[in-house]
């Protein structure tokens, strides 16, 4: 499915110079969203067991001795695993969200235009002619230096202008624009 959208718009006498790839650290950040919302969530049950003592009348539970981990969790009020459950979920769903609009994206310079296209069920595209582009501005970070990555701004004569998300490799990206340019 990768690059199915570019491939099929192809046009007559029209090839692909380069593809553009997300980065690894964009996925890196997903499963971070992840790591940190289920870590947040056994801090609140942890953070509710060491506070039990100092909660409110209403929000106190007992815990059995000798009691496994599943009886404890068991005996925590509903509203202290709630919460811990939506923190989990605010997490699992920016994975989602992340990996979706990574599965989702292509990227691609032609020897004739310069594509940008998201989405799964809604689309957008930007499309901007190889001699309509003005200028390509890089943007990385010291980050995204040691690791190569980084953003681009496309920019077309007139009004035009296309912001690439965090793609591998950014300078090599512009290389191929202007490779384009000049076949």
């Amino acid at each position: 499915m990768e690059m199915d959208y570019i491939r099929q718009s192809l046009g007559e006498d029209e090839e692909l110079v380069h593809m553009a790839r997300f980065h690894w650290i964009y996925s890196v950040g997903a499963i971070l969203n992840l790591v940190i919302a289920t870590i947040m969530a056994a801090g609140i049950i942890a953070a509710s067991l060491w506070a039990q003592p100092y909660l409110p009348a209403s929000f106190q539970f007992a815990i059995p001795k000798d009691a496994g981990w599943i009886e404890i969790v068991r005996a925590i009020h509903p509203a202290i695993k709630i919460l811990a459950f939506i923190i989990f979920l605010m997490g699992l769903y920016r994975y989602a969200q992340m990996m979706i609009i990574k599965a989702t994206t292509e990227i691609a310079v032609t020897n004739r235009r310069m594509v940008f296209k998201r989405g799964l069920v809604a689309r957008y595209v930007g499309e901007m002619n190889i001699d309509r582009i003005e200028s390509v501005n890089v943007m990385q970070s010291v980050f995204g230096r040691i690791f190569n990555y980084g953003r681009l701004v496309v920019h077309g004569m007139g009004v035009g202008t296309i912001t690439l998300p965090p793609i591998e490799d950014p300078i090599k990206f512009r290389r191929a624009i202007e490779k384009a340019r000049n076949i």
